[in-house]
């Protein structure tokens, strides 16, 4: 129980950080919290890479993506993994019926032998 708390009140001491950072710049805002300077950095690089929220509209406009730009990502990333799977899914059929071919061919070798 205790935990949660600590773990729930450093990640709200993180956002407000984050949030000063953004508006101060990190190496200044670092110094006024006391914090290292890396661990600053670790924190705005966390908030940018999506492991770290800081909430409904912390997003700038610049930084945001838009909602149109984020389905588009999103298809595109569709449509690659579709031509992936497809792709896969003939090298899986060719390795199918080599094997096929191989063991068919082991099997009459071996009747020749006999």
């Amino acid at each position: 129980m205790l935990e949660e708390n600590v773990s729930t009140n450093l990640d709200k001491i993180k956002v407000q950080a984050v949030k000063l950072a953004k508006e101060i710049g990190q190496a200044k805002a670092a110094k006024e919290l006391g914090v290292p300077k890396n661990t600053m950095y670790g924190w705005v690089r966390a908030n940018r890479l999506g492991n770290l929220d800081l909430g409904a509209g912390s997003q700038t406009p610049q930084s945001a993506m838009t909602l149109n730009e984020e389905l588009l990502k999103l298809r595109q990333q569709v449509k690659e993994l579709e031509k992936e799977n497809h792709r896969l899914k003939k090298e899986n059929d060719f390795l199918e019926e080599a094997s096929a071919f191989f063991a068919a061919s082991r099997l009459k070798s071996a009747k020749t032998k006999e």
